[in-house]
């Protein structure tokens, strides 16, 4: 306690500088910098935001407005087809469909890499290691590679222009497997003896002890998953050419014609479009980090 408070009090004429004093500069300079590095990421979104209201013509006025001087609706009402005089692009549909597509595959790949990570935890059994080793050497193999491979076998099994084809793939989800397993090492093994001592078998001890101990991981990777399949663009273009399944960003093309890009409809439309990015990243934000953290010193 008495060196605490030594190292509040400003120091003596001709004494050495505290700790917090030396490192006060580096943190300012530190500051400074990342303020810096966040308005410049958000330059970008401030213009997307206010060209949704602008008229076409004012879009790209030059030099740039930041504020629309005549601020208009009419965009949004396009885009959502609540102007009927006006183009239906369909765009609730396509937000309907990514929606439905990005939480299937959030479901779908957190099971797998939930039961996948406790069992190569938390179960020995033979080849263990070695099957995860080769597990893990999927990572090393660019989605893009596969991606004609895919094609193929899903065509013959006849589930192109399927939903089906764009989430089966997540079963498989590695990143997620290896954050998992690292997350459940971290969970002290003395929890699943005491419960099969009392007589409890495997999937009880995997769903109510060890899930609820990984709940930041989870969180984490749910974040990470959905927004994964929300900004998925190669996938529903090579698998889905009927527009009745098509996802947000494919639809977004929509607004772009032989005549040009309509900005002032595309900014509305990316608007819409980050609405549910923000709302699962403020959701999941305060398990972000301790959720991706966990289990990088233990294992």
């Amino acid at each position: 306690m008495a060196n605490t408070a030594a190292n509040l009090l400003p120091p003596k004429n001709g004494s050495p500088l505290t700790i917090q004093q030396r490192q006060l500069p580096g943190k300012v300079v530190m500051t400074i910098l990342l303020l810096g590095f966040a308005f410049l990421m958000v330059v970008p979104f401030i213009w997307m935001v206010s060209s949704s209201f602008k008229f076409e013509r004012d879009v790209m006025s030059i030099p740039i407005r930041w504020l629309p001087e005549n601020p208009t609706w009419d965009n949004y009402k396009i885009v959502l087809h609540i102007d009927t005089a006006k183009k239906d692009y369909h765009f609730l549909l396509a937000y309907w469909n990514s929606i439905k597509v990005s939480v299937l595959t959030t479901i779908v790949s957190l099971t797998t890499a939930a039961t996948a990570g406790y069992a190569f935890a938390k179960l020995r059994f033979r080849g263990a290691n070695v099957l995860f080793i080769i597990y893990l050497a999927q990572m090393m193999v660019p989605s893009q590679l596969t991606l004609i491979p895919r094609f193929v076998m899903f065509s013959a099994l006849e589930l192109t222009n399927n939903h089906i084809s764009i989430i089966a793939p997540k079963l498989i989800a590695v990143s997620a497997t290896f954050m998992m397993r690292q997350a459940f090492i971290s969970v002290p093994n003395d929890l699943r003896e005491s419960a099969m001592i009392d007589g409890a078998g495997e999937w009880r001890i995997w769903g109510q002890i060890m899930l609820p101990s990984v709940k930041p991981t989870l969180a984490a990777l749910a974040t990470v998953q959905f927004l994964d399949s929300w900004n998925s663009y190669l996938d529903p273009l090579v698998f889905l050419s009927d527009w009745r399944l098509r996802t947000l960003p494919i639809a977004l093309n929509q607004f772009i014609s032989e005549e040009g890009a309509q900005y002032n409809l595309i900014t509305a439309a990316c608007c819409l479009t980050v609405i549910p990015v923000f709302i699962v990243f403020l959701c999941g934000q305060k398990f972000f980090v301790k959720g991706l953290t966990v289990g990088a010193v233990k294992g």
